[in-house]
């Protein structure tokens, strides 16, 4: 299936089977759990890059993940082999953001440019805490942890494929 006319956003990844009825647990990249609750269709990609697209006929949230139910695999059998499987929904499906606001899809693989050290690599992951996001950048100073607040995140272009930032002094290992 060719997906090239339209963004597609990686949001999580099915991590198991729940019931018999082909639930499938979705361990999500970010806490928007409201993302996977409004969507109707979403596209699987499996480990061997294979993608599917699949209408969702049950989505819950249950224990801090969401479940997931597809038209035609509305068993445990006929849904098993989805685990490990990537969920990505189309970019035009999920609702507009504030300007300053970004998907983490949106995000991932940005090059992450410091404004005093240059490039510091690209931004693999995003944990989110009680404060505030932390970006983890791996690069050149091996992974360095930002915190996603304005005073260190600069500006954001996704046309150009970086985020700006100003880390400050004792956030990067092994700088002298």
């Amino acid at each position: 299936m060719n997906r090239n006319s339209e963004e597609l956003l990686d949001i999580g990844v099915i991590v198991g089977t729940h019931g018999l009825r082909g639930d499938l647990k979705v361990r999500l990249n970010s806490e928007d759990s409201d993302i996977l609750l409004t969507v109707e269709q979403v596209f699987l990609r499996l480990p061997s890059g294979e993608l599917h697209s699949l209408e969702i006929v049950r989505q819950v949230l249950h224990k801090g993940q969401v479940l997931l139910r597809f038209r035609e695999y509305e068993s445990i059998s006929r849904a098993e082999w989805m685990v490990g499987g990537r969920v990505l929904v189309s970019e035009s499906s999920l609702p507009q953001l504030a300007e300053d606001e970004y998907y983490w899809g949106q995000l991932k693989g940005l090059a992450v440019i410091d404004r005093d050290r240059g490039d510091l690599g690209c931004l693999k992951d995003i944990y989110s805490t009680a404060a505030h996001d932390t970006y983890v950048v791996k690069g050149e100073y091996g992974e360095v942890l930002i915190p996603v607040v304005k005073k260190f995140v600069l500006a954001i272009d996704l046309d150009g494929g970086v985020i700006q930032v100003a880390v400050p002094n004792g956030l990067i290992p092994d700088e002298s």
